[in-house]
């Protein structure tokens, strides 16, 4: 377990075999191509964000509790929730260390969200499907609680693979990070989410595709 700031991180923990939160401090890198990057992706994920205004906030898959902090930070309503009963108490643990309250954050399993107690103005849920074995039901799932937005973001493949080749990362398994096991192109992850939802706004902040969604 790593602590950035006084955030816990699970740094590559794993629940019943599945890999749960971070699985490095990629907030708190000090690689600059890694810092580079996640400035990149934290300016599109509040362009979005501020596209909608939310008064309410889920943040499905919040692993550690960092962008829902944030957003709690700001004033904003926002409930965190994940599969892992470990890593929300981390995320527990943040909020309360910043004075934050942690009952917003409960354990749920994303096939099971609830359309009363679960929805939001915005859903949020990044770098999440690429860890599910059945992604089409969870945008089912999230189609249920968006009311009427969400921001759903990926890994781009195959450049996400090469990229992690170029730093040295995930060489035996051709740069596929531990734990992801869907892979999708910019158009594929597009094609995919555009059945259930309207595609409002499309962000590729290297190297992830990012979209802004509406209910149809």
């Amino acid at each position: 377990m790593k602590v950035q700031d006084n955030l816990k991180v699970a740094g590559g923990l794993k629940e019943d075999g599945v890999v749960i939160g971070n699985t490095y401090d990629k907030y708190g890198s000090s690689n600059p191509i890694v810092r580079f990057l996640m400035q990149g992706y934290e300016s599109s994920l509040n362009e979005l964000t501020g596209i909608v205004n939310p008064a309410t906030i889920h943040e499905v898959g919040c692993g550690e509790g960092y962008w829902s902090l944030k957003w709690l930070e700001k004033g904003i309503k926002t409930r965190g929730s994940d599969f892992s009963s470990i890593v929300i108490e981390m995320a527990r643990s943040n909020a309360m260390n910043r004075k934050l309250p942690h009952e917003n954050f409960v354990v749920r399993d994303i096939y099971n969200l609830d359309p009363i107690s679960d929805k939001a103005d915005l859903v949020v849920c990044c770098q999440v499907l690429e860890h599910l074995e059945r992604p089409d039901d969870a945008i089912l799932a999230l189609k249920r609680v968006a009311t009427p937005y969400l921001i759903v973001c990926v890994p781009c493949e195959p450049l996400w693979s090469f990229l992690n080749m170029a730093r040295g990362q995930y060489l035996s398994d051709w740069g596929n990070t531990p734990g992801h096991i869907q892979r999708w192109s910019k158009r594929g992850f597009v094609k995919l989410v555009s059945r259930h939802f309207d595609i409002v706004k499309i962000n590729t902040p290297l190297p992830w595709t990012m979209l802004l969604c509406k209910l149809k």
